[in-house]
Protein backbone atom coordinates (compact mmCIF):
# COMPACT_ATOMS: atom_id res chain seq x y z
CA UNK A 1 0.00 0.00 0.00
CA UNK A 2 1.43 3.52 -1.18
CA UNK A 3 1.17 6.09 2.25
CA UNK A 4 1.93 9.26 -0.08
CA UNK A 5 0.19 11.96 1.46
CA UNK A 6 -2.11 13.56 -1.30
CA UNK A 7 -1.91 17.34 -1.42
CA UNK A 8 -5.39 18.81 -1.69
CA UNK A 9 -5.80 21.79 -4.07
CA UNK A 10 -5.24 25.16 -2.26
CA UNK A 11 -7.60 27.08 -4.03
CA UNK A 12 -10.12 27.07 -6.55
CA UNK A 13 -8.15 28.05 -9.55
CA UNK A 14 -5.66 25.51 -8.23
CA UNK A 15 -8.66 23.00 -8.34
CA UNK A 16 -9.79 24.06 -11.67
CA UNK A 17 -6.65 23.63 -13.20
CA UNK A 18 -5.88 19.87 -11.62
CA UNK A 19 -9.14 19.36 -13.79
CA UNK A 20 -8.11 20.75 -16.63
CA UNK A 21 -4.71 18.84 -16.76
CA UNK A 22 -6.66 15.29 -16.22
CA UNK A 23 -8.96 16.61 -19.01
CA UNK A 24 -5.57 16.85 -20.76
CA UNK A 25 -4.14 13.88 -19.87
CA UNK A 26 -7.41 11.77 -20.75
CA UNK A 27 -6.85 13.24 -24.31
CA UNK A 28 -3.44 11.97 -24.42
CA UNK A 29 -4.38 8.97 -23.45
CA UNK A 30 -6.84 8.66 -25.91
CA UNK A 31 -4.22 9.26 -28.79
CA UNK A 32 -2.20 6.48 -27.69
CA UNK A 33 -5.13 4.35 -27.28
CA UNK A 34 -5.85 5.07 -30.86
CA UNK A 35 -1.76 4.51 -32.13
CA UNK A 36 -1.24 1.30 -30.15
CA UNK A 37 -4.93 0.20 -29.36
CA UNK A 38 -3.10 -3.78 -28.90
CA UNK A 39 -1.21 -2.46 -25.69
CA UNK A 40 -3.58 -0.20 -24.74
CA UNK A 41 -6.35 -2.29 -25.26
CA UNK A 42 -7.79 -2.28 -21.22
CA UNK A 43 -8.13 1.36 -21.53
CA UNK A 44 -10.31 1.43 -24.26
CA UNK A 45 -12.73 0.17 -21.49
CA UNK A 46 -12.74 3.09 -19.21
CA UNK A 47 -11.54 6.00 -21.17
CA UNK A 48 -15.07 6.92 -21.84
CA UNK A 49 -17.15 7.14 -18.48
CA UNK A 50 -13.59 8.38 -17.49
CA UNK A 51 -13.78 11.16 -19.52
CA UNK A 52 -17.50 11.82 -19.13
CA UNK A 53 -16.96 12.56 -15.33
CA UNK A 54 -14.04 14.63 -15.94
CA UNK A 55 -16.10 17.11 -17.87
CA UNK A 56 -19.09 16.77 -15.72
CA UNK A 57 -17.38 17.76 -12.89
CA UNK A 58 -15.63 20.74 -14.78
CA UNK A 59 -18.89 22.19 -16.38
CA UNK A 60 -20.49 22.13 -12.56
CA UNK A 61 -17.19 24.13 -11.53
CA UNK A 62 -18.36 26.43 -14.49
CA UNK A 63 -22.11 26.82 -14.44
CA UNK A 64 -21.62 27.12 -10.25
CA UNK A 65 -23.26 23.92 -9.51
CA UNK A 66 -20.16 22.22 -7.67
CA UNK A 67 -20.49 20.94 -4.38
CA UNK A 68 -17.87 19.71 -2.36
CA UNK A 69 -18.84 16.75 -1.08
CA UNK A 70 -17.81 13.52 1.56
CA UNK A 71 -18.06 11.04 -1.26
CA UNK A 72 -15.95 9.65 -3.87
CA UNK A 73 -16.35 11.00 -7.01
CA UNK A 74 -17.60 8.43 -10.03
CA UNK A 75 -14.43 7.51 -11.59
CA UNK A 76 -12.89 6.49 -8.41
CA UNK A 77 -14.46 3.29 -8.88
CA UNK A 78 -12.04 3.56 -12.66
CA UNK A 79 -9.05 4.50 -10.44
CA UNK A 80 -9.23 1.87 -8.01
CA UNK A 81 -9.56 -0.68 -11.03
CA UNK A 82 -6.61 -0.08 -13.31
CA UNK A 83 -2.63 -0.05 -12.58
CA UNK A 84 -0.91 3.09 -12.99
CA UNK A 85 0.49 1.68 -16.25
CA UNK A 86 -3.10 1.72 -17.94
CA UNK A 87 -4.01 5.26 -15.76
CA UNK A 88 -0.47 7.16 -15.75
CA UNK A 89 -2.12 10.19 -14.37
CA UNK A 90 -3.69 8.58 -11.37
CA UNK A 91 -2.18 10.80 -8.95
CA UNK A 92 -3.81 13.41 -10.01
CA UNK A 93 -7.50 11.47 -9.79
CA UNK A 94 -6.57 10.72 -6.33
CA UNK A 95 -5.41 14.67 -5.72
CA UNK A 96 -8.99 15.96 -7.00
CA UNK A 97 -10.76 13.39 -5.27
CA UNK A 98 -9.13 14.05 -2.22
CA UNK A 99 -9.94 17.72 -3.00
CA UNK A 100 -13.69 17.08 -3.56
CA UNK A 101 -13.81 15.27 -0.29
CA UNK A 102 -12.36 17.45 2.03
CA UNK A 103 -12.17 20.64 0.60
CA UNK A 104 -9.45 23.17 -0.40
CA UNK A 105 -6.31 23.01 1.90
CA UNK A 106 -6.12 26.32 3.20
Amino acid sequence: MNNTKIVRARSSEEYVSMIEQALDDVWDLRQSIEYDEEYMADAREFIGPLEKSLKDLYQSMKDGSYQFANGDLPFMEIVENYHDAQLPFKFLLKRINETHMKGLAV
